[in-house]
């Protein structure tokens, strides 16, 4: 059984994906063991709790630095003795100690077609604000491995969603949640814990 943390920062919408495909059957041989988020106050961690997961926070505004907190994020990690951890939504960078330790086993939903509209200052509803002004026709969401770079790790997975002429960046954000992340995030965490995908020169197989 892969034990698997995710980490949340906002409503937890993919936590909930991963939580509801577990329930349906759609993802096999894998558990949330914990949920941790950097926000107290968001609605992630009662998702996490009505689902009988344990939750806690790690904020960065209870340590007197980044070192700190990052000391303190990746110890309660260790806690809960991970084989995956999924940023569903994470908005911090992981520290580097822990891409090390969990190497090619730290996972991240990124809400555009990577290599697109990616990297540093790239999240949340700002990448679909740039997708609008740049005029892109298709966008779509990306699930990849995190390595050191900003959404720069091996891709397992795309899925494109049609870009509106009348999108705002809300309608736009649900739309590729709703046709692309909710479906993309479970089936990757399924298909890790089935053993259907590795990582071979810095790509991603698939195995048959």
């Amino acid at each position: 059984m892969l034990r698997v943390v995710v980490l949340v920062s906002g409503g937890g919408t993919n936590l909930q994906a991963i939580i509801d495909a577990t329930a349906a059957g759609k993802v096999t041989n894998a558990q949330i063991v914990g949920v941790i988020s950097n926000n107290k106050t968001v609605k992630s961690l009662e998702r996490a709790r009505n689902a009988g997961i344990p939750a806690v926070c790690v904020s960065p505004k209870d340590y007197e630095s980044r070192e700190v907190f990052n000391d303190a994020l990746l110890a309660k990690v260790k806690e809960f003795t991970p084989d995956l951890i999924v940023l569903a939504g994470f908005l911090v960078k992981i520290p580097e100690t822990m891409v090390h330790e969990y190497s090619n086993r730290i996972i991240n939903i990124h809400p555009s077609l990577i290599p697109s509209f990616c990297g540093v200052g790239y999240y949340g509803l700002h990448v679909h604000e740039k997708a609008l002004e740049r005029g892109v026709k298709v966008t779509g969401a990306t699930v990849h491995f995190v390595n050191e770079g900003m959404d720069e790790g091996p891709i397992i997975a795309q899925k494109a969603v049609a870009v509106e002429d009348d999108d705002t960046p809300e309608i736009l954000q649900r739309r590729v949640m709703e046709q692309a992340e909710w479906l993309l995030l479970p089936q990757a965490v399924d298909d890790i814990a089935n053993g259907r995908i590795c990582v071979v020169d810095g790509k991603v197989k698939h195995n048959k």
